[in-house]
């Protein structure tokens, strides 16, 4: 059975995370079939842009602690999503935590409701956000990344969107995105191309240069002692050791 499921209107295509019993975790699976689903998209003429979205109140929670993906297989989802040649825009109306920001931030346009929430947990289970650094770090805030890769605070719709971390947010996320999807509908597949190209040049920049000795990074941070105290104290839902 397939985490992503896909509909078209009008050379719209929507990809949605439907993974509820993990809370759309980026398990290797759900990476798997999201990436097969962008690559239909890549190549599908009919095409012209792509909204990733959810079910449930969970946009994603980060890695599946459970199922990780190999952290190749997560560089190529977000390098992807940078490089598919059609724009792809985020609707979140729920949480997003860890991992789950690396695809936000991944995406050419994000929107959220004003209910939504995000944390960069990593820090609190002993390892750093490393792969998702990569499309993060061109296009966000640097002290807003800084307080909050550090502290794995909880914030909201509005500090996102002054972070850079999204486009918009609004009472209504469809509402909000009716104006976007209206434009992208209006400009042509090639123009659309061009311009995003443009707009990625510096993030794939950091891909070329950081991709490998980040994904060494997250290898051995998951490998570690305090990587295995954080997990173990997440699933048993109690403090891990270093809280004081």
């Amino acid at each position: 059975m397939t985490l992503v499921h896909t509909a078209h209107d009008r050379a719209v295509t929507t990809l949605t995370l439907d993974s509820p019993g993990n809370r759309n975790a980026l398990s290797a699976a759900l990476v798997g079939d999201l990436t097969d689903a962008l690559t239909r998209c890549g190549k599908d003429s009919d095409v012209r842009a792509v909204v990733l979205t959810h079910t449930g109140n969970t946009f994603s929670a980060g890695a599946d602690l459970r199922d990780p993906p190999h952290p190749d297989a997560l560089v190529g989802l977000l390098r992807q999503i940078v490089e598919l040649p059609k724009p792809v825009v985020a609707r979140v109306t729920g949480h997003v935590r860890a991992g789950g920001l690396g695809l936000l931030g991944a995406c050419d346009i994000a929107a959220a409701s004003l209910e939504s929430t995000f944390a960069f947990t990593e820090v609190r289970i002993g390892v750093a956000p490393a792969v998702i650094s990569l499309p993060l770090l061109p296009r966000t805030d640097p002290r807003a990344l800084a307080r909050y890769y550090l502290t794995g605070e909880r914030f909201e719709a509005t500090e996102a969107v002054r972070a850079g971390l999204l486009t918009a947010a609004g009472d209504d996320v469809d509402v909000t995105l009716e104006p976007v999807l209206d434009g992208l509908r209006r400009s042509s597949p090639q123009g659309l191309a061009e311009t995003k190209s443009l707009l990625t040049a510096k993030v794939l920049e950091a891909f070329d240069r950081d991709a490998a000795e980040l994904t060494a990074l997250s290898a051995r941070l998951f490998s570690s002692a305090q990587a295995r105290e954080g997990m173990t104290a997440f699933l048993e839902r109690r403090d891990p050791a270093w809280v004081v």
